[in-house]
């Protein structure tokens, strides 16, 4: 089967390759799914490059946690899927339900999903919305079971509850569309008021540039008359701690989710005291959080961003794309 590899020791995309591996044969409880379509995420920028945690991969990995398919063979004990079930991988394969747990997951340090067929653990797929396309439903196993564990567990979401999403990325774009199905009111950041009007369009209220106002936290505050967030989804880190706690909300909770404003600045936690507030962490999420997702993904009609689809010989383009300023919603590889 044609895949591609990460090499061992990998710091760069140049570790990314072709390559050719024999296809995989299910064992008793597995099964044997086609993969359709992968997708991006920030961590798997740091994976190649030897930045994620525990550095680089210590042997030649499949690339990506994200990937959809079709189920085309089964092992002999499997009870919960048959031929031809549309399915995707999970991030953590051995997180059924329950509290965070540690577990691995797809992509690192487990071969991932840029491959033609992947052998998973029937515990380590679940069946995607009926009325999304493999693409759309390559989307959801990081980053949208990530935007929905921040918003449907910890802090009760309520109609009318301002969620702000740090970013344009796809999580955030998945938490706009989420929380917007949810009856909240959602508010984007981002460096560029093309990208806010994007966001708008699909369900977000408003926006703040914070290229041009460095305290946007001022305009999360304005935007909803002094109120602030009552949920923050907050992707940018240490670099953005400090403009989340001054925006949110009187018993508000913070989500962290991301560290893509990098790992300097204020995290001094006080603010949190002052309003009430707390912030717990959050690590992409369960099987059984993924499958309430596809369930809601299909009650509500939601549709994954997508902002550009690469074809399977186009995958180290797709790796250059998401990095560049050019990125919103998320990044498909068709396999």
């Amino acid at each position: 089967m044609r895949c591609y590899e990460i090499a061992a020791g990998s710091t760069s995309l140049e570790g990314l390759k072709r390559a050719e591996r024999p296809d995989p044969r299910p064992s008793a409880r597995e099964v044997l799914v086609r993969v359709r379509a992968c997708s991006l995420n920030y961590r798997d920028q740091a994976v190649v490059t030897g930045n994620y945690f525990g550095g680089s991969v210590q042997r030649n990995t499949i690339p990506l946690s994200d990937g959809a398919g079709e189920v085309v063979a089964i092992g002999p004990a499997v009870t919960r899927f048959q031929v031809g079930d549309r399915v995707a991988g999970t991030f953590f394969q051995t997180w059924i339900d329950g509290p965070p747990r540690r577990a691995p997951a797809l992509g690192s340090p487990l071969d991932g999903m840029l491959a033609e067929y992947v052998a998973l653990d029937e515990d380590g797929v679940v069946p995607i919305a009926s009325t999304l396309s493999y693409e759309e439903a390559a989307c959801l196993p990081c980053a949208g079971v990530t935007a929905w564990h921040a918003l449907a567990s910890g802090k009760r979401l309520l109609p009318g509850d301002v969620v702000l999403a740090i970013g344009t990325g796809g999580v955030a774009m998945l938490a706009v569309q989420i929380a917007s199905a949810m009856g909240a009111r959602v508010v984007v950041t981002s460096s560029s008021d093309e990208k806010i009007a994007r966001a708008k369009a699909i369900g977000a209220f408003g926006g703040v540039n914070y290229r041009t106002r460095p305290d946007w936290a001022d305009g999360v505050l304005e935007l909803t008359g002094g109120r602030g967030a009552d949920h923050v989804v907050e992707l940018g880190g240490a670099g953005t701690l400090a403009q989340s706690f001054k925006a949110l909300a009187m018993s508000g909770e913070i989500n962290l989710i991301g560290v893509l404003a990098g790992h300097q600045g204020d995290t001094g936690p006080h603010a949190l005291m002052l309003k009430g507030g707390n912030m717990r962490g959050i690590f992409v999420g369960s099987a059984a959080m993924a499958t309430d997702l596809n369930r809601a993904i299909d009650a509500n009609g939601i549709k994954p961003v997508i902002g550009k689809t690469f074809g399977f010989d186009e995958a180290r383009a797709a790796w250059e794309y998401a990095l560049s300023p050019a990125l919103f919603g998320k990044v498909v590889i068709t396999v």
